[in-house]
């Protein structure tokens, strides 16, 4: 099997108000209204208001949400660590 093969990552949103996430990795953070996942394709961010966490199954790699979606961000998760990097090397310095 190739390893540079590509896992896959499904979203399933629907009115803005649930979405089903699959390739999720972690959780890295959450509260009401920001979640961070990390997921096959890299780092996403959602935002919006409410946000609740219905199921999640990192062992599946699954997780559902309800809630208002506002916006959802992807960056890659080399570029996460470097602006944790640089934000904590700023603040130290």
């Amino acid at each position: 099997m190739d390893e540079k093969t590509v896992k896959t990552h499904k979203v399933l949103l629907s009115n803005r108000k649930t979405g089903s996430f699959s390739g999720v990795v972690d959780v890295l953070s959450f509260d009401v209204s920001e979640i961070l996942l990390e997921t096959e394709q890299g780092m996403l961010l959602i935002k919006g208001n409410d946000l609740h966490v219905n199921r999640l199954s990192l062992e599946q790699g699954e997780i559902d949400l309800e809630g208002r979606i506002d916006s959802m961000a992807y960056s890659d998760v080399k570029d996460y660590g470097k602006q944790a990097e640089s934000f904590f090397g700023r603040l130290f310095k």
